[in-house]
């Protein structure tokens, strides 16, 4: 899970203060999510997936498949 977070950063040429900004949180507690030190809080998770619109699934490593699942009506 905390490599694919960091890959999916990387992936948008961001910074991790771009992501600690978002998730309003310093930009060491964000390195500590990327490095496992820390682990990721559910509100925290569920916000990454929905900035990049992937499912929490794929972040946690259950799925390989990035699309996120159809949301419900």
């Amino acid at each position: 899970m905390y490599r694919r977070i960091r890959d999916l950063r990387e992936d948008h040429d961001l910074f991790q203060k771009d992501l600690a900004n978002y998730l309003q949180c310093s930009q060491v507690s964000y390195s500590h999510y990327e490095l496992g030190k820390r682990d990721i809080p559910t509100d925290v998770l569920i916000k990454l997936a929905a900035f990049y619109h992937t499912s929490t699934d794929y972040l946690l490593g259950l799925t390989n498949e990035r699309k996120p699942y159809p949301k419900l009506k």
